[in-house]
């Protein structure tokens, strides 16, 4: 019989290097037991990095590394300002800033290209403006029907006036490769009963795990200031009005306090501001996510219908730090025609809402669950 060619072996020094998102790395971890044994060195590696002078640094070598190798024009100084604040803006806080720089370079090439059509030869911050705004203009269909729907009144969202029991909620809409923030209207509904907090949106299942929980904190609120002295003999029903896709998240919850209390007092709120924020059973108001992109939800549905320099949100006082808003908003608040409040309780929201003490609304607030308390009684 004849024997095969048999090679000698080769000495190598090989390092594999696996790369995916951690979901895939816990699968194998599980269900694979070699992989155990030849991947035993894990890292992680962060979309975020420290805003200071090293990380900017380092932006500024990333821009002109790849405007060397792609043989793209150079930056001014007002370019390598604008592209550093969007990398904040990517990161969505202050103190931090983006490292994803596939979307970064993308950014570049595009300014670099409407620089060109300037005829300029220096990207400036105006040409990284321009790159970033195209980007959005591509991907923003959805949300311009949606802005389309609210000022032509199908969607119903009011900016003025004050109404009872309803209060304008923030939140953003995820279509895999842009979010933005939109308005929705949320309104309560009270009476005498035992009912307790009615979630319409869990009873006709189109709510998610973190706003039950979020609506049974704001219960515990309630329990908290006022049925110390009473049984709290109420049924409020909340909803999250012409919503068909479901709601998720706890970062309306202080907005359900707020109409909540509007409900039972009588006092109607101010429709001109928006309000965003969680609340914890003491009635501090919590951090949220995506306050920046909220915040500019209702600052376009205000301008398309005329800003008149009493409308604004209400964000809570954590995410101060987080605030990177767009520059029409920033010329906006700073000449008064928006305003941006931060809030750190319930009290010093309500008071904004209504233009009212917080303490004169716990009063009324009070006097009618008395008045709920007795009647029940008295009806056995």
């Amino acid at each position: 019989s004849s024997s095969a060619l048999k090679p000698e072996p080769i000495d190598l020094n090989v390092k594999v290097i696996m790369i995916g998102d951690a979901y895939v790395y816990h699968m194998l971890y599980q269900m694979d037991d070699d992989f155990k044994k030849i991947f035993k060195v894990r890292a992680e590696f962060d979309n975020q990095m420290p805003n200071d002078q090293k990380s900017m640094a380092s932006y500024v070598s990333f821009i002109k590394r790849l405007c060397d190798e792609e043989k793209l024009r150079p930056f001014e100084l007002s370019g390598i300002t604008e592209f550093i604040e969007y990398g904040v803006r990517l990161a969505g806080a202050q103190k931090k800033l983006s490292t994803r720089f596939s979307m970064l370079a993308d950014i570049i090439r595009e300014a670099d290209y409407w620089t060109g059509k300037d005829g300029a030869t220096q990207i400036s911050g105006i040409h990284i403006r321009k790159a970033i705004d195209e980007r959005i203009e591509r991907v923003k269909m959805v949300e311009e029907k949606i802005q389309e729907m609210i000022i032509d009144g199908s969607i119903m969202i009011d900016t003025e006036g004050a109404v009872v029991g309803q209060v304008n909620g923030l939140s953003v809409l995820d279509v895999h490769d842009y979010a933005f923030g939109k308005p929705s209207r949320i309104t309560v509904k009270t009476a005498m009963g035992r009912g307790g907090i009615i979630n319409i949106e869990r009873e006709s299942d189109m709510s998610g795990p973190s706003h039950n929980k979020g609506v049974l904190i704001l219960g515990g609120y309630l329990r908290y200031k006022y049925a110390q002295d009473k049984p709290l003999v109420m049924s409020a029903s909340i909803a999250f009005e012409q919503s068909y896709s479901g709601v998720d998240g706890d970062s309306a919850s202080s907005t359900e306090v707020y109409a909540i209390l509007s409900s039972i007092s009588g006092v109607p709120i101010r429709q001109d501001l928006a309000v965003t924020g969680s609340v914890n059973q003491h009635g501090q108001i919590q951090v949220i996510g995506g306050v920046n992109l909220k915040i500019e939800g209702f600052f376009d549905v205000c301008k398309a219908r005329s800003l008149t320099g009493k409308q604004g949100v209400l964000i809570p006082y954590g995410n101060i730090h987080d605030l990177m808003l767009r520059h029409d908003i920033v010329d906006a608040v700073r000449e008064k025609k928006f305003h941006v409040y931060c809030v750190k309780t319930i009290d010093e929201g309500i008071a904004l809402l209504t233009g009212k003490p917080a303490e004169a609304i716990h009063k009324l607030v009070n006097a009618r669950l008395l008045k709920f308390a007795k009647r029940h009684k008295k009806m056995g």
